[in-house]
């Protein structure tokens, strides 16, 4: 007696692995075809950029969203960089509400580091995944004109202007722009920048669809102080009046998701950067990973 099944072979789980593949590509199509030709700004830092397994993660996601035609722009930070690079040098780090003191050695240091040895490596990394990489940083055609933001800060800028047009230049050509937080200020000065207002400004002046930050938690928690209460997606007016009940570094970024969805940008996502292909999960499935944040409810992904 049969049962009308073939007998198991070795190529069936071969053919059933290459159907489950085939089936993951299809499911990407839709948002493929959506989000091409649109621009993606991706503020990186954190944990994504010090563990080399979550940084080549990055990087080959941004190579394989630029190829599929999606503009992509990232602003990284280098807060523990720079703090390391001043231990090395017999500095002591200084705060301010919460704030690093950078006076003009400091100054000088922060540029070395964010301008130089940071920007220049993530742009060596999206060069060998893929992408074409294009280091500069915020003084750089006056792209982030600043002024000072208080005495006892030194060189901290407060972001007065973003200049997109060098930046809307290389990604029409193609290019990945690696944008560093540095600022030009008002007074002929550089001017150490906060990367997540940075990113969210600039999102904001290129008119970009989404808005992505890369963190160190799943995303966006209805109680900060609670990791099982995630929210999957929320709106924005839900988020203007939730967004002063957080504190640290996860202010600053909801702060300027607010500002950059105020601004134009359609959406943005908060997303966890240990999650190995956290931006092509977020992206390219329904249900994503992390924090969706839209500017009214029912707006498709």
């Amino acid at each position: 007696m049969t049962t009308g099944h073939s007998p198991p072979t070795r190529l069936k789980p071969r053919i059933a692995s290459s159907m489950g593949k085939a089936a993951i590509l299809m499911e990407a199509l839709p948002y493929i075809r959506r989000f091409s030709g649109t621009i993606v700004v991706v503020k990186y830092g954190g944990s994504a950029m010090d563990d080399p397994s979550f940084a080549q993660s990055f990087a080959r996601d941004v190579a394989l969203l630029s190829q599929v035609g999606i503009k992509m722009v990232v602003v990284h930070g280098g807060g523990p960089q720079i703090t390391a690079a001043m231990k090395r040098e017999g500095i002591a780090p200084t705060w301010v509400d919460g704030l690093r003191v950078t006076n003009s050695r400091t100054m000088e240091l922060v540029r070395r580091v964010l301008g130089g040895e940071v920007n220049g490596e993530i742009a060596r990394l999206l060069e060998t995944s893929g992408a074409s990489a294009v280091g500069l940083n915020g003084v750089d055609a006056g792209l982030f004109r600043c002024r000072r933001l208080d005495n006892r800060l030194g060189r901290v800028g407060d972001l007065v202007e973003v200049n997109p047009a060098l930046v809307e230049f290389l990604v029409d050509g193609g290019m990945t722009p690696v944008v560093a937080p540095l600022g030009l200020g008002l007074d002929g000065e550089v001017y150490n920048l906060n990367a997540d207002t940075v990113a969210g400004a600039l999102a904001a002046a290129l008119g970009a669809q989404k808005l992505v930050f890369l963190t160190n938690v799943e995303g966006v928690y209805r109680n900060p102080s609670d990791a099982s209460t995630l929210i999957s997606k929320l709106t924005l007016p839900e988020l203007v009046m939730m967004v002063d009940r957080f504190r640290g570094g996860m202010l600053p970024k909801l702060r300027a998701v607010v500002e950059a969805m105020k601004g134009g940008v359609s959406q943005a996502h908060v997303l966890d950067g240990r999650i190995q292909h956290a931006l092509l999960l977020e992206m390219f499935t329904p249900e994503g990973i992390g924090t969706m944040v839209i500017h009214h409810e029912g707006e498709e992904q």
